[in-house]
């Protein structure tokens, strides 16, 4: 029932502070279609909602438990709700809030939550760690792309990877990209990929589309096929802000198909261009070594020993020179020593041979057997002894033999 009030009879204003209290209250629990615009978390139980709607430009702010808010799943800034809140108008401040009761994800929302609660669990598993992520190989025997038949995905990778590397090879396996059976499809073509022993990496391709269209590419069963094959794979799906959780298992996240070729093949153009001025640059330091060798060669080439070589020997010629001189000399002497000592040595020789004697008179005796004979003793009379004179010989008979009696013997 509403109020009566005039200029003359006014009602109090904490009165229609209540009355609007008690019109929110008897609107009671209501169910509401929104949009999360801001979420304010807090240490304490309740939390705090910015919510909008949806096609009007109006919001309102609201509270909600921290169990409410973690029940309704990972709930990003702009995710479209269901709630069930109640009106509430403070007394004080005569503001206007909302509490919610129950919060549900609805439409695209649902469907991050549903997304998001498979990414924490298969990053607890560990399948998106770096470590596990494999090398792309530098040039691919073979490359294997998994794509929609007769797509413009499929058609931007041939077109880059063969105008980046003409000699390239491409296995396409088509599969279904969108729809309930997607990503059975794509699980059988990477597996046929992935047993190719000339297969060295592996595209999958899909060109952009709304969240519906991309599910497949964040079902668990095709993740955990990436996750598990041998070949490096290459995500490339949708565009720029597109993430699928394959983008997070594969061992290289690609933009866009285009950019998915570039990763796996060089530019040919700027391989070429670095080999040439690789070896343009290796041409320059061999001249500038060989220009150095040059100088340190000519200037050894200029030192007086090697323009003269003989010339460090002068100064020993002249020492040997001296040392032969003095060498002569001395050998002279030591001849001349030597000779004077043979002489006199001969002299004396000669002075005690007994040819020597002999010419001097005197004989040597000999008996028959040519037994010197230096005693009277040594023969008897009547022996022959023979006589050694300095130019012959004597044949002599003994006629008899006086032993010489010492001096100053005398008969007794």
């Amino acid at each position: 029932m509403g109020l009566t009030s005039s200029a003359q009879e006014p009602q109090p204003l904490g009165r229609i502070i209540m009355a609007v209290k008690g019109w929110t209250d008897r609107l009671g629990e209501v169910w509401v279609d929104a949009q999360v615009v801001e979420i304010k978390r807090r240490s304490g139980p309740t939390q705090f909602l910015t919510l909008r709607d949806r096609t009007a430009d109006m919001s309102a702010t609201a509270t909600v438990s921290a169990f409410v808010l973690d029940a309704a799943g990972p709930l990003p800034e702009g995710s479209r709700v269901t709630a069930r809140v109640r009106a509430r108008v403070f007394e004080r401040s005569t503001q206007l809030s909302f509490e919610v009761l129950e919060l549900q994800v609805a439409g695209e929302g649902k469907l991050l939550a549903q997304i998001e609660n498979l990414k924490r669990k298969l990053q607890a598993e560990g399948l998106f760690d770096t470590h596990r992520k494999k090398r792309l190989p530098l040039l691919p025997r073979a490359i294997g792309l998994v794509t929609a038949k007769d797509s413009d995905a499929e058609r931007d990778v041939h077109t880059t990877v063969w105008r980046r590397w003409p000699a390239a090879v491409i296995k396409t396996r088509h599969a279904v990209v969108q729809g309930p059976h997607s990503a059975e499809s794509v699980m059988v073509a990477l597996a046929a990929l992935d047993s190719d022993p000339e297969v060295d990496v592996i595209i999958i391709a899909r060109g952009g589309g709304a969240l519906e269209h991309l599910l497949s590419f964040s079902d668990e069963g095709l993740v955990r096929a990436v996750a598990a094959a041998t070949t490096p794979v290459v995500s490339a799906i949708g565009h720029e802000r597109d993430t699928p959780i394959l983008d997070l298992v594969a061992d290289v996240r690609a933009s866009t198909p285009t950019d998915a070729a570039k990763h796996v093949v060089p530019d040919h153009a700027q391989e070429l261009a670095v080999v040439t001025e690789g070896r343009r640059r290796l041409h320059q330091a061999l001249d500038a070594k060989l220009a150095d060798l040059q100088r340190y060669l000519d200037q050894l080439r200029s030192r007086p020993v090697l323009v003269d070589p003989t010339s460090a020997f002068a100064a020993h010629y002249d020492r040997l020179s001296l040392l032969r001189h003095q060498l002569d000399a001395a050998v002279d002497r030591r001849l001349r020593t030597e000779e004077s000592d043979l002489r006199a040595a001969v002299s004396s020789i000669r002075a005690l041979s007994p040819k020597r004697t002999l010419e001097r008179g005197y004989a040597v005796l000999v008996d028959d057997e040519h037994s010197s004979v230096s005693s009277v003793g040594d023969t008897t009379a009547g022996a022959r002894i023979h006589a050694y004179l300095a130019d012959g010989q004597l044949d002599l008979d003994v006629v008899a033999t006086t032993p010489r009696h010492p001096q100053g013997a005398h008969d007794g």
